[in-house]
């Protein structure tokens, strides 16, 4: 049974684009800020005190399943 949240095709992409700028952190105030506050609302990616965003564990595992098409505990 599916009990993920589903993501349309802007909040993955931007869910990439978070994963991509790693530990450097997506800045707020771009055009994907509505799919970063969604994602954030949904515990895959938090703000940090500089107003960037960066993946959690949780955003993580979802970036590896659905934007990289990886299977669970695969690396």
């Amino acid at each position: 049974m599916w009990n993920d949240p589903y993501l349309e095709t802007c909040c993955r992409s931007a869910l990439h684009r978070v994963a991509l700028c790693a530990a450097g952190g997506r800045p707020a105030g771009l055009k994907d800020g509505p799919c970063l506050a969604r994602l954030h609302s949904l515990g895959f990616v938090r703000e940090r005190d500089d107003g960037r965003f960066v993946l959690t564990e949780a955003g993580r595992t979802r970036h590896a399943s659905e934007v990289l098409k990886q299977a669970a505990g695969q690396a």
